[in-house]
């Protein structure tokens, strides 16, 4: 009897093989806790009747950035999926160990995004991303990570990408939010590992660790299935979107970081736009004896900001992004908050 032809559209990972038309969630091994628990890595695969790109979205590569977690969630409930065409797969956490723990690393202190592509003997962190890698990253054609800022350091939605690759360009202006930085691949990091196989990967920055924020939400929502229309795993709409902007790629961005220890009064919020010279904020003792101006060292929109006002000599305070037209990526940034708020209704 002649062995059955295997569908170039089948999908493999951990030994299980998803058939075009089906979908499937595999826990994939990846280690075990001291009390000889497996620890797997959640993954769901929708795979499409008809053959196209193979796209991962992953979250909580850092274990305490959680909104791509609810990101995942709300993607896979959405009913345009039943048309896809492709292959996706979502991860939802990656960083199983940094997730229960609410901790950005692994137990063994490592950042997971400075371990890739890892390897199959190295450290716990190493291993992560050997798996990581070889059963999911290598299988696919593009990628979009999902991350927020910091503990008490909050994000505007934006894309950090090489974009000077075209295709990666293709994807980030498709992602459709204000703001996109040119960032380069830093040592051991998922995105310079999938460079390397060739394949283009955007990172979502958007909120706070620890911390689901609402627009941030939608904003990552919304992205990643415009990408999926722009890449053909869905179809495009018949109109174009009404609120489509021009992408704009910040020429730069720079950190102000504090002149000495103290307590923050903060002048200027999330998202403003700031001009060169201007105020930010003071730097003062509890006994408010001195008193040290925070300045801003460009005109720009401030991307990120620390939010805990208890900070000590160095700190990052502000990110600025700079741009050429900054009263234009000013406009759009306070136009894409006041859309995406809660009670707005969207388009995807």
């Amino acid at each position: 009897m002649a062995k059955a032809k295997k569908s170039v559209n089948t999908f493999d990972i951990a030994g299980e093989v998803i058939q075009p038309g089906e979908q499937k969630t595999i826990a994939l091994p990846a280690t075990q806790f001291y009390t000889n628990t497996p620890v797997t890595i959640p993954v769901h695969i929708i795979n499409g009747k008809r053959p196209g790109p193979r796209l991962f979205v992953s979250a909580a590569i850092h274990g305490d950035e959680i909104n791509g977690v609810e990101i995942i969630r709300r993607l896979l409930r959405q009913s345009a999926l039943k048309k896809i065409k492709g292959t996706l797969i979502a991860i939802p956490v990656v960083n199983v160990h940094g997730f229960i723990q609410q901790s950005r690393y692994l137990p063994d202190r490592r950042d997971l995004n400075r371990s890739f592509p890892g390897s199959k003997k190295g450290s716990l962190a190493a291993r992560f991303a050997h798996i990581f890698v070889n059963e999911i990253v290598q299988k696919c054609t593009h990628g979009i990570d999902m991350h927020t800022g910091a503990i008490h350091r909050s994000n505007i939605p934006q894309i950090r990408a090489n974009l000077e690759d075209e295709e990666t360009l293709r994807m980030a202006k498709a992602f459709s939010v204000p703001v996109l930085l040119n960032s380069s691949l830093r040592d051991g990091s998922l995105r310079e590992a999938a460079s390397e196989l060739g394949i283009p990967v955007l990172l979502y920055e958007a909120g706070e660790a620890l911390r689901f924020e609402e627009v941030s939400i939608r904003a990552g929502l919304r992205g990643v299935m415009r990408v999926m229309r722009e890449i053909g795993m869905l179809a495009k709409p018949s109109r174009p979107y009404k609120e489509h902007k021009q992408a704009i790629i910040a020429q730069g961005s720079s950190w102000v970081r504090a002149a000495n220890s103290g307590i923050v009064r903060f002048l200027v919020p999330l998202s403003s736009q700031v001009s060169k010279g201007q105020s930010l904020g003071f730097i003062y003792d509890p006994f408010g004896e001195d008193e040290t101006k925070i300045i801003s060292p460009c005109d720009g929109i401030v991307i990120g900001r620390v939010n805990n006002p208890l900070i000590y000599e160095g700190d990052a305070l502000f990110h600025i992004a700079y741009f050429g037209k900054v009263d234009t990526v000013a406009e759009q940034v306070e136009e894409f908050t006041e859309r995406l708020t809660p009670g707005i209704t969207t388009g995807m």
